[in-house]
């Protein structure tokens, strides 16, 4: 048995890149997006133990709605592509390419156990370039059949060297096999049938026995003359530690799946469901149809589901002729390899056996499978398949007349499949490419349709995406997921009545709940989401809130663990104002997936909504100890603490709004609310420079320029406030705090009494109700020295509050004045008389910062369809001697320095009120 050179590795590696190159260039498509970009199991937070709890695709296997492929190993492999690159699709399919490589090289190795080396290097150059292997390399989950082909193949070898000497056992051989044949299995489940292989090379390769050998011992045992030869007793020692070490693997993988085989639907496997005798026949031209792929992959599709093949439902279908030619060219081939001895015989049974058994889990015999055909599940089978072919071209190339012939053809082959797999590979580069490939094989296929629409529909090309949509439900008028289709991309088209026309045709396909028959078992899961999205469109009417939740109980009460029925339903009762039975909703989702931070999330808005601020703080807690980079549990927690006026919580609130810049640094919100928070600890500087962010990010940003002004006129900077107020009020005209601060700063600070004027009598005419702009107009009435109007101004101004003292007193010192300039018989004073300067106004507004913007949705982010909503909260804070806030002693202090500093200006104004 020759060893393979490092020559002959570097060929086949060069091959296998040439061929596969171009495979680099193509993103994750079809099932990659599935295994790779929505699957958690590859994201570092996630514990490695779920890799043995879920599926191939990340859902827990004990859920019903799982694929129930258990391949750790394999997601293993995507979870260190993750951890290097993350998900830069290059490494994926580099990596693949690199297996592919590694399978070819060991293939090689088996084949010189059958062939010769110029029969073996052919076999296995057939198999590095055969086109029907896109699918398994160029596709990232077709990763699962290379990883496990590597353990396939070497768990056989390992096997080979389990004769010794006179036939007797080398046992530690044996024992890597059935660890090998572990590790295959864990990567894909067709791994385990390499012990179908290993026992077939036992007994007709490594032992040499042929099928009348073996009746001629069978016949002189039951006739008693003969007793077993003790070869065929060392054998069967080896098969019986094989078969038994393979029966543990099935018990151990029945144990994992719970015992629970997946749901499928018609339209995944439509012969599965079908009667007697459509199921058998149909089962039966599959594998001339696989066989044909094999021979000639001229038309290669990547979804052979639902309509691809149609049901042969008589005998009468003269496709049966092709199932009758398959059966009849196998049924030889296997005659003639197990009834006659040789080196040629062993390469066919060896190659025969390489077909048939991996194909088998494939094969619907024992249990049905989620697809009709896939091309991926070739991939071990063409290994046989290329024994066969290089063993026939052998056989022709020995023949003198035939060796050039043999030869060019040889050479046609080669340079046709490469061509062809390179040609393939394009197909892969994106969703779009791959589904129009697709459908120039085969336009019989409504999931064809779907994923063109929805390549399109990612690309918001609505109109397009809407014309294959409808198209599927053309040629498959009961696909409740192409109805579906059509109804959400009338939804992102705004047509709401086409769409609720679209949603209400699916919800109609539905099968009926039958009594004493479980709902869940007769249509996927994903079906189920009619009733979803028909609820979230009618939910925007007021008026059919309640029948939209009806929706949302019916969906619950077809599959009690339907998680996002629950979330939606909490959605809801939010919007209802029904907080508590949103709680009992998100707390049932929580019993069905309690490591989803999403809902811990929306929990802790439900318990704000309950004004219950401990208990939404510990759920967002809850939520960033599962996913600590969620971004609006980062914000949202932070704010929390931050509203809560504790001082003890300000360091772990900005360290959170800091966490969060970080994963979202063009969300100026974060950076406003650092600098609240700044400006709560008296760091003006740091405040300033948060706020000026914040603007940066987004200019016209209304609370971030209030409060930076507000900043500039605490700290003594008048001046500088000036700009950003007229900044403000250049993009909100009407925004009376800025009015009433810049009129401030206009008459104490720039003695620009007509400027402040306009202010205060701008903020009169939006809101006449203002007292604060209103007072400070008569103030300015009394600077300009007209005091009947000053009087007629606090008159009006006390009867909209006539509960503030000051309107009082200031009334009674202008009366009081008016009275006496009467006396003195200075009547013509009156419209100018008395006077102040503009340092001695009463002002209500110093200290008055407004509110922190808030982000609260009750939709996560990544959740399973509507995006979040972000609602800011931008309301002004009350005056400073009605705040409600815990205050430190020196903010105290503060307070009561400023309160003293505003009785000395109200008794200056009086003071110069009452001057004769």
């Amino acid at each position: 048995m020759a060893e393979v050179s490092w020559k002959e590795a570097a060929l086949l590696a060069a091959v296998v890149l040439a061929c596969y190159w171009n495979g680099l260039f193509c993103g994750f498509v079809f099932d990659d997006v599935s295994a790779i970009l929505d699957n958690k199991d590859l994201r570092p937070t996630t514990s490695l133990k779920n890799l043995f709890l879920n599926d191939f695709w990340g859902t827990p296997m004990s859920e019903e709605r799982s694929h129930k492929s258990y391949r750790p190993l394999t997601v293993l492999t995507f979870r260190l592509n993750y951890l290097f690159s993350e998900l830069r699709a290059a490494s994926y399919h580099g990596l693949n390419i690199v297996l592919h490589a590694v399978v070819c090289v060991l293939f090689l190795r088996v084949c010189r156990i059958f062939l010769d080396s110029r029969s073996s290097l052919v076999a296995s150059l057939l198999f590095a370039v055969h086109p029907v292997h896109v699918e398994a390399v160029t596709g990232v989950v077709g990763r699962a059949e290379l990883l496990s082909s590597i353990f396939f193949l070497a768990a056989f070898l390992s096997y080979t060297k389990s004769k010794g000497l006179d036939n007797s056992i080398v046992w530690s051989p044996i024992a890597a096999t059935v660890l090998l044949v572990a590790a295959a299995t864990l990567c894909k489940e067709q791994g385990i049938t390499v012990v179908g292989i290993c026992c077939v090379y036992e007994v007709f390769v490594a032992q040499g026995y042929t099928l009348p050998l073996l009746w001629d011992i069978a016949v002189q045992l039951v006739c008693g003359k003969d007793s077993l030869p003790y070869s065929l007793l060392q054998t069967l020692l080896k098969l019986i530690v094989l078969m038994f070490s393979t029966l543990l693997l099935v018990v151990i993988r029945v144990q994992v799946i719970q015992s629970q085989l997946p749901v499928f639907t018609r339209f995944d496997n439509p012969a599965a469901v079908s009667p007697t005798p459509a199921r058998q026949l149909t089962f039966s031209y599959l594998l001339p149809v696989n066989s044909w792929l094999l021979l000639n992959p001229s038309e290669l599709c990547c979804d052979w589901t639902m309509g691809t093949i149609p049901l042969v439902e008589s005998l009468l279908d003269v496709r049966n002729l092709a199932t009758l030619a398959f059966f009849c060219f196998l049924g030889l081939l296997t005659h003639y390899s197990l009834r006659f001895p040789g080196d040629s015989s062993k390469t066919i049974i060896m190659a025969l056996s390489l077909i048939v058994l991996p194909f088998i889990p494939a094969s619907n015999l024992f249990f049905p499978v989620g697809f009709v055909v896939a091309e991926r599940v070739l991939y071990v089978p063409s290994m046989g398949f290329s024994i066969l072919v290089a063993h026939g071209w052998k056989r022709l190339s020995g023949t003198s007349c035939l060796k050039k012939l043999s030869w060019i053809c040889l050479a046609f082959v080669f340079l046709s499949h490469a061509i062809k797999t390179v040609h393939r590979n394009w197909d892969w580069q994106s969703e779009y490419t791959l589904f129009m490939s697709a459908l120039k094989v085969n336009r019989n296929n409504a999931k064809l349709w779907n994923n063109v629409g929805h390549a399109l529909e990612n690309e918001q090309k609505y109109e397009q995406a809407l014309s294959y949509f409808i198209q599927a439900t053309k040629v498959q008028p009961d696909d409740i997921g192409a109805h579906m289709n059509v109804g959400r991309t009338y939804k992102n088209l705004n047509k709401t009545k086409d769409a609720e026309d679209a949603y209400l045709i699916a919800k109609s396909l539905m099968p009926q709940v039958i009594p004493g028959r479980k709902y869940a078992a007769r249509v996927a899961p994903s079906h189920l989401n009619v009733y979803i999205n028909l609820a979230n469109l009618i939910r925007a009417n007021e008026s059919r809130l309640e029948e939209a939740d009806h929706l949302y109980r019916q969906a619950i009460s077809m599959r009690p663990d339907f998680k996002q029925a629950y979330i939606s339903r909490g959605e809801l009762l939010l919007k209802m104002n029904r907080p508590t039975e949103a709680k009992e909703a998100y707390l049932k989702a929580l019993e069905l997936d309690n490591t989803n931070a999403d809902l811990w999330y929306n929990l802790a808005i439900v318990y704000i909504e309950l004004r219950q601020p401990n208990e939404a703080l510990k759920n967002f807690n809850q939520a960033l100890q599962l996913n600590p980079k969620h971004k609006l549990g980062l914000f949202n927690s932070a704010l929390l603490m931050q509203e809560s006026g504790d001082p003890r919580a300000r360091p772990e609130a900005r360290k959170r709004f800091l966490s969060y810049i970080e994963e979202d640094p063009g969300d100026a919100n974060g950076y406003f609310n650092l600098g609240m928070l700044a400006m709560d600890e008296k760091k003006d500087a740091e405040a300033e420079s948060w706020m000026k962010k914040a603007i940066k990010l987004q200019p016209g940003f209304r609370s971030a320029l209030f409060n930076l002004a507000l900043l500039y006129s605490q700290t003594g900077r008048e001046l500088e406030a000036l700009p950003v107020l007229e900044e403000l009020l250049r993009y909100y005209p009407d925004h009376s705090k800025g009015l009433i601060l810049k009129g401030d700063i206009l008459m104490n600070q720039m003695k620009d009494i007509k400027g402040a004027k306009k202010c205060f009598e701008r903020i009169v005419e939006i809101d006449p109700t203002n007292v604060q702009g209103k007072h400070n107009l008569c103030v300015v009435y009394f600077e300009e020295k007209d005091l009947l109007k000053a009087e007629k101004c606090l008159v009006d101004t006390l009867a909209m509050a006539p509960e503030e003292e000051y309107i009082h007193r200031h009334l009674s010192i202008v009366q009081s004045k008016i009275v006496a300039l009467n006396a003195a018989g200075q009547k013509g004073l009156l419209e100018n008389g008395g006077g102040g300067s503009a340092d001695e106004k009463k002002t209500l507004f110093e200290n008055q910062p407004e509110q922190k913007n808030g982000k609260r949705s009750s939709q996560p982010t990544n959740m399973y369809n509507d995006q979040q909503l972000k609602n800011e909260k931008q309301t002004e804070t009350k005056n400073l001697d009605k705040q409600s806030k815990k205050k430190s002693a020196k903010e105290i202090k503060d307070i009561e320095k400023k309160r003293a500093a505003a009785l000395k200006r109200l008794e200056e104004i009086e003071r110069i009120l009452n001057v004769e």
